[in-house]
């Protein structure tokens, strides 16, 4: 087995043992997002592939593109820098934000469509008639991706030694309870 193979399985052993406790999707209650206001072109090639791979995600369920947002990817650079410097590549706590946000842990460095697209597989265990998800799973952080009333994202990823952690960044903020994504 090589290297790759083996860093493959041990991201798809370790993340599903995390994911029931980082589910940090949810937005604060009573705190309003910030106006759009900084919406541009992404820079990066890496803000593309996040933003691409977000809005073939919500065209999947018919609903329209997020626009990318220097404000939000610059907060999540400084989260996740901060995570990075201080924290080793820790889970970040989400739940102080004005923001609806999502967060992947990997072993090693991610594309950016693999993150999107480990959130955005958990379709299948969303049922969109009873606005729920399956016994046993955590459909969040897919219901924030195509969440309707998000417009903006901003996303980072910081890279620790043998870990990595993306964040991205939704304006509005989505997953409200009894609401349904789309």
């Amino acid at each position: 087995m090589n290297m790759k193979t083996a860093d493959a399985l041990l991201t798809l052993v370790v993340i599903p043992l995390f994911h029931g406790l980082v589910h940090e999707a949810a937005p604060v209650a009573g705190l309003n997002p910030y106006p759009a206001q900084s919406v541009t072109a992404p820079r990066s090639t890496a803000a593309r592939e996040y933003l691409l791979s977000h809005n073939q995600a919500r065209a999947a369920v018919g609903v329209g593109p997020l626009k990318w947002s220097e404000m939000l990817a610059n907060a999540t650079s400084r989260l996740v820098r901060y995570q990075r410097n201080k924290k080793n590549c820790q889970f970040a706590k989400l739940g102080g934000n004005k923001f609806g946000g999502n967060q992947l842990w990997a072993s090693g460095a991610r594309e950016p469509s693999a993150v999107v697209n480990y959130w955005a597989q958990d379709k299948e265990f969303y049922d969109y008639v009873s606005n729920s998800c399956a016994p046993n799973h955590d459909c969040g952080e897919y219901t924030q991706v195509v969440w309707r009333k998000s417009l903006e994202l901003g996303c980072a990823q910081a890279v620790c030694d043998k870990s990595s952690l993306s964040i991205c960044f939704y304006n509005p903020p989505g997953n409200y309870n009894g609401e349904r994504p789309y």
